[in-house]
């Protein structure tokens, strides 16, 4: 097993790490074991993490966070596009010095972590990509509107659970053009590339069914595009499709996250 950062903490470390105007709120369990990097849904926290690290246990280091404005002490920030939330990765690995992480993303996490480890073949022990970056056409013109209009009619209710942290602290307008540049980075044009130039073990654990905002046979058809994505890459593979939806899949089928994590892990040989 290499070595993955230059001094590994042992003992458990919260804190804020600055980065660009903004800070976010990091937490490191510390020790030797290969650095676990997670990627958290678009509006989600580091909490939903809670069942897969246990799963996982302290044979791993594990590093969450929570991205801008998400959760209760990450600072709000003048960008929040898909570019700035893979550079707050390499923010987050300086902060904690980590060399070579194994990162894991669920959802919008899941687009973070494959464009992060096809971008740095050399720094990534892989990655486990749950439920999200599977290439597919799904937006346009139309479905922007259908968006805007959701995230309009949630406005007034997502404010008043923002203390709690279980929503972020963006407008609805900022939500819906976060979501509507994740779809236009979904096409297939755009991704298929990105998951074509990854050289180390990656895996797909995949939910099934639909989830918030979705309709009829959608989610399966854009999981139906991982099969090309398998096909042309073989460093790719599908790990496992589980019962659950889209949205419960951190809480029922953490097993099959976690068995994942210890497949990609099992693959990392190269010296340190």
């Amino acid at each position: 097993m290499t070595k993955n950062s230059t001094s590994a903490t042992n003992s458990t470390w919260t804190g804020m790490v600055a980065v660009d105007d903004t800070a976010l709120a990091v937490t490191d369990t510390g020790g030797p074991g290969i650095p676990v990097v997670y990627l958290n849904g678009q509006f989600a926290t580091q909490g939903y993490w809670r069942k897969v690290v246990a799963d996982l246990g302290p044979g791993f280091r594990h590093i969450t966070y929570d991205e801008r404005a998400r959760g209760k002490k990450s600072k709000k920030s003048a960008d929040y596009s898909f570019e700035a939330a893979v550079r707050d990765v390499d923010a987050v690995l300086a902060a904690r010095d980590v060399d070579r992480p194994l990162v894991v993303g669920w959802s919008y996490g899941a687009f973070v972590a494959a464009h992060w480890t096809s971008r740095n073949p050399q720094r990534a022990v892989g990655a486990v990509l749950v439920d999200g970056a599977q290439p597919y056409d799904w937006m346009d013109e139309a479905m922007e509107q259908r968006i805007r209009k959701l995230f309009k009619r949630l406005g007034w209710f997502t404010p008043l659970l923002r203390p709690t942290g279980l929503t972020p602290r963006l407008s609805a307008e900022q939500q819906a053009n976060s979501n509507i540049e994740l779809g236009w980075l979904s096409r297939d044009s755009e991704l298929s590339p990105v998951l074509d130039n990854i050289t180390v073990p990656a895996r797909y654990v995949l939910a099934s069914g639909t989830s918030f905002g979705s309709k009829g046979d959608e989610q399966e058809r854009i999981r139906a595009s991982v099969g090309a994505v398998t096909a042309r890459n073989p460093n790719i593979k599908v790990s496992a499709k589980v019962a659950s939806n889209h949205g419960a899949i951190l809480k029922k089928d953490f097993h099959a996250i976690a068995g994942a994590v210890r497949e990609v892990a099992a693959l990392d040989h190269r010296p340190s």
